[in-house]
């Protein structure tokens, strides 16, 4: 329907990717590297990583500007069954099990102010942001522009606060300590989970007014600006609390106790309701963009029909979303996600590193597009052996989630093989229209 404008898809992006992960992710980092420099230049490597993709991918969400966004790309290089894997992978584990973390974060902050239990706060943040954005696009992108807003805003009162702090907290800028290159490759693992989401832009690209002009504005953009944001509120904590603070810190209160020794106990209200706000747009961000992976493989013919149904009057993809609040709600009420997830990070980055690699496939096949990638064809090399570094690092430091997450996609095959025959099938019962 093309309702979304710039702004809009801006708002999907930031909004999903600016979730739990920079409040939760800082203590870990200030206990595992040796300098505060280093944690700095920790969150500035992974923008810098995850602006190489969203450059790459930039080109390819405006040549294919379709619903599903990497599971075209990868259908369209690589064949149907890679894109089905992608798809099934993503409705298993990646988007599902991403809004059942999410939600049980977001519970966790609720349930000190609402008197019920977090499994149950969860489902209802499910199901209420599932119910938003069956009833419209329209009132599904509004929250997320709300959201978005008011979670930088919280954001900005930080980082405005604690550059106030002491700068000689910054130093050390490195280290040279044994080990300090393996530990920060772990630290990035993490880091890159907090970028983690940039790429669901494309699964909304079938939505979005003027995809040509908007996509790569909101990718390369949000990435950006993300990666600034992250940055200088890791400075703002480090000014204020100092390395060794941020380490004895809470895994989530790192921000909440930043701001409570800025401004008090207002000021840690102010940021708890920041980091509210901040969970529930990613919430909403995930729920929106999700199901339209889910909508593509059905409308061709490589997932349940019935997922490729739209509401005749307001456009939503009302099955998928419904199937996919459905399966969220279930891994959030297991606590079984973590686990899953860390499954899949493995899985997740080679399909990074195959998309990447449909770029040089769709040059070659289509030769040189309207919209270019910029610096190409170093930008999306670059990218890749990155991709494939992380990897081969993710698969020697933890070989068992990485050997399950690799279980867990192939286990589509045989679905793959399924829906195939039944697509065959169908298509060879319909009437010719031949005369």
């Amino acid at each position: 329907m093309r309702k979304l404008s710039t702004w809009d898809a801006t708002a999907v992006l930031m909004g999903t990717i600016i979730g739990s992960g920079i409040f939760l992710v800082p203590a870990a980092l200030a206990r595992d590297l040796p300098a505060p420099g280093l944690i700095v230049l920790v969150w500035v490597a992974g923008g810098l990583l995850s602006l190489l993709g969203a450059l790459t991918f930039a080109e390819l969400a405006v040549a294919r500007p379709s619903a599903g966004g990497q599971y075209v790309y990868l259908r369209d290089a690589y064949g149907p069954m890679w894109g089905f894997l992608f798809g099934w992978v993503t409705f298993l584990v990646i988007q599902t099990g991403s809004i059942a973390a999410v939600s049980v974060g977001f519970a966790q902050y609720l349930a000190a102010f609402v008197p019920l239990p977090p499994k149950l706060i969860a489902v209802l943040s499910i199901a209420l942001l599932t119910v938003v954005n069956c009833r419209s696009l329209g009132a599904g992108s509004r929250v997320q522009n709300l959201c978005t807003l008011l979670k930088l805003a919280a954001i900005a009162g930080l980082i405005g606060a604690g550059l106030h702090g002491d700068w000689h907290r910054l130093l050390p800028l490195t280290s040279q300590q044994p080990g300090v290159y393996a530990a920060f490759g772990v630290a990035l693992v993490g880091v890159l989970w907090a970028y983690d989401g940039w790429n669901s832009l494309g699964y909304v690209a079938e939505e979005i007014a003027d995809p040509q002009r908007s996509l790569p504005k909101a990718l390369i953009g949000g990435v950006a600006a993300v990666t600034v944001v992250y940055a200088l509120a890791t400075v703002a904590c480090l000014l204020v609390l100092g390395q060794s603070g941020m380490a004895e810190a809470p895994e989530d209160r790192v921000a909440w106790l930043a701001a409570f020794r800025v401004a008090g106990d207002w000021g840690a209200r102010l940021m708890a309701a920041g980091i509210l706000v901040s969970t529930f747009g990613c919430l909403n961000g995930m729920i929106l963009a999700g199901p339209w992976v889910y909508f593509a493989m059905a409308r061709d013919g490589l997932f349940f029909r019935q997922l490729a149904a739209k509401d005749p009057v307001r456009g939503t993809p009302v099955i998928s979303l419904i199937c996919q609040g459905c399966w969220s709600a279930l891994l959030a009420l297991s606590g079984r996600y973590d686990q899953l997830f860390t499954y899949v990070i493995f899985v997740s980055w080679i399909f990074y590193a195959m998309t990447a690699g449909a770029l040089f496939v769709f040059r070659r096949r289509h030769g040189q597009p309207a919209y270019q990638a910029w610096g190409y064809p170093v930008t999306p090399a670059l990218f890749i052996l990155l991709a494939l570094l992380l990897v081969a690092n993710t698969l020697w430091t933890q070989p068992l989630p990485s050997l399950c997450g690799l279980g867990l996609t192939l286990a589509g095959l045989p679905i793959y093989s399924s829906f195939r025959r039944m697509y065959t099938s169908a298509s060879s019962s319909e009437p010719s229209n031949c005369h």
